[in-house]
């Protein structure tokens, strides 16, 4: 084997096409990105992302030194292990919280996902290109690969990635076999700001993150709260964010005033078909309220006192498992193959762990100790055993939440309430 100056064309600027980038930027490869969207900001998601360890590990790995500090400094508290309760907030069982001498690197990061999107930009400005729309790819004679675009440009590589998100092209010309079906649960997610503060609020709802199983239905919650030595923080680190072409102030969006409670409401789709199929406001909160009867004083007006204009539909699809198929110079990571409901938030994080895998396998490559196809093949191995991983508990967590018989959910609650008891029992099913 023999180093070879490897190109990478990826096509998608999400957060693990761009991770991918920055790796391979970092590491000296070829790389150009393309995305169909006309500009960084077209679409904006304000949304919080937790980072589990295992994305905190890929990001680490293939962000430059810099960037890695500044997101850690920029991330939010994401308090204890989740606890589980009930709907009258009656712990269940509550994970144990890292230690604290961890490394950030094996760290959980609640981080906003508008400001992780403009650290994975950063210094990329001469090899992501926006207004790509990708409507396929040929294979060269040579043994490369040319991406084609709607505006008759193209794109020739070595290597093909597609990381277009769950509707993707590159799959759907790669894979046309693969599939996604629909899920059984509805979401219907909102966002309260916290900037005026909300002292009626539970302890445990804006200290941390929480699952709390009713008899029927679910409700996640999910708080971002930045801590003040963050901001101190973020304040000193402002003449080095400046030098690498960050705005300081754009890049945390007014970190005084964004703390913020995210909730999520799930339900089999049978018991929300009043849901409007589309848009945001006052009818989702209604619907949301009126199946809260019963429920913790504090969870109701959490949902009432939440801006009709933050409010959302979300409908879920799951992919269907893919055997592994003859490998070539073209693949595809995250959700571009291994889609799943966001009841988990695994997605983020399984897209981040493919981005790091590939790094790994193309600069083998590009060192000499491995040959494209074979290093391709291994990193597809490898991402299909863990994405699916991903896509199986992404699905058990929104079977339970859509779960309609009562003596399920009861032995369901129990065995929630069994982990919280017995500590052996939790670590061994829910330690990382």
């Amino acid at each position: 084997m023999s180093a070879h100056p490897l190109r990478v064309v990826i096509v998608g600027a999400g957060i693990g096409g761009l991770c991918l980038a920055q790796g391979l930027h970092a590491a000296g490869i070829d790389v150009t990105v393309h995305e169909r969207d006309a500009a960084p900001d077209a679409r904006l998601q304000g949304y919080r992302l937790n980072i589990e360890p295992v994305g905190s590990r890929a990001l680490h790995d293939c962000l430059p030194a810099h960037l890695w500090h500044i997101l850690v400094a920029t991330a939010g508290d994401p308090g204890p292990g989740m606890g589980v309760f009930t709907e009258r907030m009656r712990l269940l069982m509550r994970e144990d919280a890292p230690p604290a001498e961890r490394d950030p690197s094996d760290q959980t990061h609640a981080v906003s996902r508008i400001t992780l999107r403009r650290l994975l930009l950063a210094g990329l400005d001469d090899i992501v290109h926006f207004g790509k729309e990708f409507t396929g790819y040929r294979h060269n004679a040579d043994g490369t690969v040319t991406a084609l675009f709607a505006d008759d440009t193209t794109a020739t590589g070595d290597l093909l990635v597609g990381a277009d998100g769950a509707n993707s092209r590159v799959r759907r010309q790669l894979l046309p076999h693969a599939r996604r079906s629909p899920a059984p649960g509805v979401g219907i997610g909102g966002k309260l700001p916290l900037g005026k503060g909300a002292s009626w609020l539970p302890e445990e709802v804006i200290s941390g993150k929480n699952m709390f199983l009713p008899k029927r239905d679910f409700l996640f919650t999910a708080v971002f709260r930045r801590r003040e030595t963050d901001r101190a923080t973020i304040e000193r680190i402002g003449d080095q964010m400046r030098a690498i072409g960050l705005d300081p102030d754009l890049l945390v969006q007014n970190a005084k005033d964004d703390d913020y409670v995210m909730w999520a409401y799930v339900a089999h789709k049978r018991v929300l078909l009043d849901a409007p199929a589309a848009g945001r406001g006052r009818r989702l909160r209604e619907l949301v309220a009126s199946r809260l009867t019963g429920w913790h004083p504090g969870l109701r007006e959490l949902i009432a006192q939440t801006p009709a204009g933050t409010i959302e539909r979300f409908d879920f699809a799951t992919a269907e498992r893919v055997k592994p198929w003859p490998t070539t110079n073209v693949t595809v990571l995250g959700d571009a193959i291994h889609s799943m409901p966001p009841v988990g938030g695994l997605g983020g994080n399984a897209a981040l762990y493919d981005a790091n895998a590939l790094r790994r396998a193309l600069i083998a490559i590009g060192r000499g100790e491995d040959d494209l196809l074979p290093a391709v093949a291994g990193y597809e191995r490898t991402m299909l055993r863990n994405g699916f991983a991903a896509v199986r508990a992404a699905t058990m967590y929104l079977r339970l939440a859509t779960l309609r018989s009562r003596a399920v959910r009861a032995i369901a609650r129990t065995f929630f309430r069994l982990c919280g008891v017995l500590p052996p029992l939790r670590r061994a099913i829910f330690s990382d």
